[in-house]
């Protein structure tokens, strides 16, 4: 029996494995227990490390940093691939209010921790790292402690205890932060839900009557190039005939034509056609393939690598086959599609046309579903190596006497982003469907918190159960949940903010992805870790510099 012994306690990477797994599964298990209604799900997890740290397991510290912070990466990697699609164009649409409304929770928060240190007369040094805690942001607490001592070389001691009271606050500004999404997905969360549920959905089909003179007997080539606003016809009532237009269609008085456009440019295309026919062609339970007998709709999955990356108007589709395509369904979001975009693995076509055209069409782009379940792990690991150096780049700020970093939660999640939306341009495959997706976060996210309870877990309870670290712990939970709240208040009554962007906004502000698990816990969509990578890299750079400044107005 010995062997067995020396399983659990000698200090090899089989320990580590062992130890972790059984925290995993512990934590994982107890998750499931509902109290109120409300299940903390695998942050239990954290919660079962910190219980194993306390009774005196140990593994190697090497071999536990090296799981960890993998664990984070996996996750980190794998948020930003998955909402790097559809990241850009959310960052247009509302990206400069959800930086804005970063920049007042930093405010508030800041406001917070200084109304602290000057009602209960703590020491700024414990205050500020505290607070770097609270908001789970290590380079605020880095460049804190920069700013600290370069004022006063001689305070080791100070920059130390900034340290210790960091570490007491980080699990503490985890849990604050779930629970105010908690709090606001009571609040907020059922009230949003029709906007979510369509939010994805940008298009807008309608029925014209081509009545503007100034389009009458010219080309929808024409008609678009000198259009102000992209649309696609899809179909045209002609001659009492159904028919799919092509370039070189003429558009005649009074025909009937099904457009598509962007909901934001429906008054512009009214102007460009005529009269819009009062019917709702935007209604789920359509049955476009009753509209005529000759012409089908289909939807076509791209599977085939080759087509990854190319040009819509390069494959030459509408010309060669007679087919119209109306739409491109890419992560959950409808695009418009045009000439210059760029198709990637895992994009849905929405193809009108005759039935033979169609099956032409599908083998082209391959429409084999099957293909797709297996995970290009080569883009993956391409990704982590690139994410890590980029996170490592030292970034000089004037004033700051040591560079800033992104480190291993601000790099890996950039060069997702950019993998998730830029990678098919460069013929790399980076897609993974939505399960594969899941596990690898959640994977990540699993193995993280068990280190991080595990390494926290010597000596917490001690500290936390001391006067000391019963006021660290209330004033932890004060400046991550006050802040939060007061301003999740105002951005959704004062700025009407969606509670996904609300709640993902204010996730990247903290830089908490975990909180992101308790959003939206169906998985209905990604709105929220959208917001979240919206706003993840200008928060960091700005939590950074606060910091250096508080202490120089505080010291």
């Amino acid at each position: 029996m010995d062997w067995l012994i020396e399983i659990f306690t000698e200090h090899t990477f089989i320990q580590t494995i062992i130890v972790l797994s059984l925290i995993c599964a512990a934590g994982l298990l107890l998750g499931n227990i509902r109290i109120f209604g409300v299940s903390l799900g695998v942050t239990f997890v954290f919660f079962a490390g910190i219980i194993a740290g306390h009774f005196g397991i140990t593994v190697n510290p090497d071999m536990l940093t090296l799981a960890q912070n993998f664990g984070l990466i996996l996750f980190i990697y794998g948020l930003g691939v998955q909402v790097g699609p559809g990241f850009f164009s959310s960052f247009k649409k509302g990206g400069i209010r959800l930086n804005l409304l970063a920049v007042l929770l930093l405010l508030v928060g800041t406001m917070t921790m200084m109304a602290v240190h000057w009602t209960t007369k703590m020491p700024v040094g414990e205050v500020m790292g505290l607070f770097s805690g609270a908001v789970t942001n290590t380079p605020m607490l880095g460049a804190a402690q920069q700013a600290l001592l370069q004022i006063h070389p001689e305070d080791t001691e100070g920059a130390n205890t900034m340290a210790m009271a960091c570490a007491v606050g980080y699990p503490f500004g985890i849990i604050g932060m779930i629970l105010c999404v908690v709090i606001m997905r009571k609040i907020f969360g059922g009230k949003d839900k029709a906007s979510r549920d369509t939010s994805s959905d940008n298009t807008f089909v309608a029925e014209y009557n081509v009545s503007n003179p100034a389009i009458f007997g010219k080309t929808v080539m024409e008609i678009r190039k000198n259009a102000s606003c992209q649309f696609v016809i899809s179909r045209i009532w002609k001659d009492g005939k159904v028919i799919i237009p092509t370039s070189e269609t003429i558009i005649e008085e009074n025909e009937h034509l099904l457009v598509i456009s962007s909901k934001e440019d429906v008054e512009k295309v009214k102007t460009l056609f005529g009269y819009k026919e009062n019917v709702d062609w935007n209604k789920k339970d359509i049955d476009w393939n009753a509209i005529d007998n000759q012409l089908v709709s289909r939807k076509i999955l791209i599977t085939k690598p080759e087509i990854n990356g190319v040009k819509l108007g390069s494959l030459k589709l509408r010309n060669s086959y007679g087919i119209n395509i109306t739409r491109v369904n890419r992560a959950g979001i409808d695009l418009l599609p045009n000439r210059s975009l760029h198709l990637q693995l895992g994009d849905k076509l929405t193809v009108v046309g005759e039935a033979r055209a169609i099956e032409n069409v599908c083998a082209i782009l391959g429409n084999q579903g099957k293909e797709l379940s297996n995970p290009n792990l080569f883009a993956i690991f391409v990704g982590i190596v690139l994410g890590l150096v980029v996170g490592s780049i030292p970034i000089m700020i004037p004033g700051m006497g040591m560079p800033v970093k992104l480190g291993i939660a601000g790099g890996p999640i950039i060069v997702g982003l950019l993998m998730g939306a830029f990678g098919p341009r460069m013929h790399l495959s980076t897609y993974m469907s939505r399960s594969a997706n899941l596990m690898l976060r959640q994977l990540g996210l699993t193995i993280y918190l068990a280190g991080l309870g595990l390494s926290a877990g010597a000596g917490f309870f001690e500290t936390v159960l001391s006067a000391e670290g019963a006021r660290w712990i209330l004033i932890s939970l004060v400046l991550a949940m006050v802040p939060v709240l007061i301003t999740a208040f105002i951005a959704a009554k004062i700025f009407k903010t969606r509670y996904a962007d609300n709640v993902g906004m204010l996730c990247g502000s903290m830089a908490n992805p975990f909180a992101l698990e308790y959003a939206d816990p169906d998985g209905e969509g990604d709105d929220p870790a959208v917001a979240y990578a919206t706003v993840y890299p200008a928060s960091i750079f700005l939590r950074v510099i606060s910091a250096q400044i508080v202490m120089l107005i505080l010291l």
